[in-house]
């Protein structure tokens, strides 16, 4: 949907437009995996890599506890602006 309306916006076909789109965001995936540094996009909002710390967890069917093994784990925080805009 969005390639569909940017296309129809710019004038741009929707094969260019696919390319840019799927680009953009295959830059940001490399630079939260890879590098592990957050990303940010001025009035949008910030990619954000999170550390999620090892911790013990229950299975109450098996009645059994698990340790479920630190990891990381992307995250979105949206702009202050963004979050106005939002509530009007």
């Amino acid at each position: 949907e969005i390639i569909n309306e940017i296309a129809e916006e710019t004038g741009i076909s929707k094969k260019d437009v696919s390319a840019v789109v799927e680009s953009f965001m295959e830059s940001i995936k490399k630079t939260l995996l890879d590098k592990e540094d957050n990303v940010y996009l001025r009035g949008f909002g910030s990619f954000i890599v999170k550390h999620r710390a090892e911790k013990t967890a229950r299975n109450i069917s098996k009645n059994t506890t698990i340790t479920i093994p630190a990891h990381k784990i992307p995250s979105f925080k949206p702009a202050k602006t963004f979050i106005e805009e939002m509530k009007k």
